[in-house]
């Protein structure tokens, strides 16, 4: 189920808190409803209201942390993988092929994760199968130092290399940490109660119905960002590959 799909579902539990609300407002006895019983109840949806706040920003600024992580990431391997180019041209014209496997091995990554085709693999799943790195890094063993300075330069070429395929891995593995869904019901379950307290006292017309249900729309949106966000190489709102298309262009110059 995607982040889209649980919005709208989270959307449509929350608002129907609302409706739930108003019909309790009709058949309630009257008693029910009088200023002492409406004070306890905004006591109680005060709290809630708190806690789910509390709860939906700690998630969101999470959730950013992640998607924050994923940029860094490849902003950093975009930056060794230039790094590593400008290692390899000092190495002298030996490095041509190398050179042109570093530019088509990156070229394959941004069209793996990337895909300018929808329904493509793409995304994590993409990241996971990628072996083109391997086969840069047999090419430069295939390379023959033949002074001090070209031994020291592909040493600095293959920890690069080394370096770029470890951040890799650091960034699928972190990309394992889901939000567990029984966190998310919860949440849910908090935010419909919530509701449900709102419409138990609002008035019975339809601008305060539109604006309940704005309400409901824009924390369900939350809700959409937290699950987008933890998931920055798939979905809607992705990681940015402008770093990695900037690698390709400096390659060879």
């Amino acid at each position: 189920m995607n982040s889209l799909t649980i919005g709208f579902i989270s959307a449509g539990c929350i608002f129907g808190g609302v409706l739930l609300g108003v019909l309790l407002q009709k058949v309630l006895p009257q008693h029910h409803l009088e200023t002492d019983s409406k004070d306890t109840v905004k006591l109680g949806a005060g709290m809630l209201a708190t806690l789910t706040a509390l709860v939906l920003g700690l998630l969101v600024s999470s959730a950013k942390s992640s998607f924050d992580a994923m940029n860094a990431g490849i902003a950093q391997t975009g930056a060794k993988i230039i790094l590593a180019d400008h290692v390899l041209a000092d190495y002298g014209p030996e490095t041509k092929e190398a050179r042109e496997q570093l530019r088509h091995t990156v070229e394959s990554v941004i069209e793996r994760i990337w895909p300018a085709e929808k329904g493509g693999l793409g995304g994590l799943r993409a990241m996971e199968t990628l072996d083109r790195p391997k086969a840069l890094q047999a090419k430069l063993r295939e390379l023959t130092p033949s002074n001090d300075l070209q031994k020291s330069l592909l040493a600095q070429a293959s920890q690069i290399s080394g370096d770029v395929l470890q951040t890799r891995l650091l960034l699928m593995e972190a990309q394992q940490n889901t939000l567990p869904p029984v966190f998310l019901v919860l949440l849910i379950l908090w935010l419909t109660g919530l509701f449900i307290s709102f419409g138990l006292f609002a008035p019975r017309n339809g601008t305060v119905l539109a604006v309940l249900l704005i309400c409901a729309l824009s924390v369900s949106s939350a809700i959409f960002l937290v699950l987008e966000m933890n998931r920055p190489l798939d979905g809607f709102i992705k990681a940015s590959n402008a770093p990695l298309r900037k690698a390709v262009e400096l390659i060879g110059k």
